[in-house]
């Protein structure tokens, strides 16, 4: 009546070892799937993100400093704006009118879009810089998890 039982009945769900490469893969699938911009903004964000990466970095921490994090979306934008054309910040130059001064009320117009448009990509790198730090932390958390 003790008959053993055979190890694959013992334990029927497989361990899955590739958990990490499939989430890896998932997400490398994912973000090939962003629109432009924010494809474009995404290298400017790793690079940051690979900079700040070292051990007892506060990024690491368990409450992250929010005007660190800031200053860091604050480099991701200035780098943006450095090396790629979309920078909206730049473009604020009263150039694109002609140097015609009777249309003030025009150009307050185009300058409150433009504003509007530079904040909605600073919260858009805010957010992708958020989301890749989370990331890194999750891959950190697990790298470093012990088994006593």
């Amino acid at each position: 009546m003790n008959e053993k039982m055979p190890y694959y009945m013992a334990y029927p769900v497989p361990f899955s070892y590739d958990d990490e490469r499939t989430e890896r893969m998932d997400m490398e699938y994912l973000k090939s799937m962003y629109p432009d911009l924010p494809k474009r903004i995404l290298p400017y964000v790793e690079e940051e993100c690979d900079r700040m990466e070292y051990e007892n970095s506060m990024v690491y921490d368990q409450y992250p400093d929010k005007l660190q994090l800031k200053m860091m979306c604050r480099r991701v934008c200035d780098n943006v704006c450095r090396h790629e054309p979309l920078c909206l910040e730049d473009g604020m130059s009263d150039a694109g009118d002609g140097g015609v001064r009777g249309q003030s009320g025009a150009r307050t117009v185009k300058d409150q879009e433009r504003r509007v448009e530079a904040q909605s990509v600073r919260d858009l790198i805010e957010v992708m810089l958020f989301q890749e730090l989370y990331r890194r932390r999750c891959d950190h958390r697990r790298r470093c998890r012990r088994f006593y």
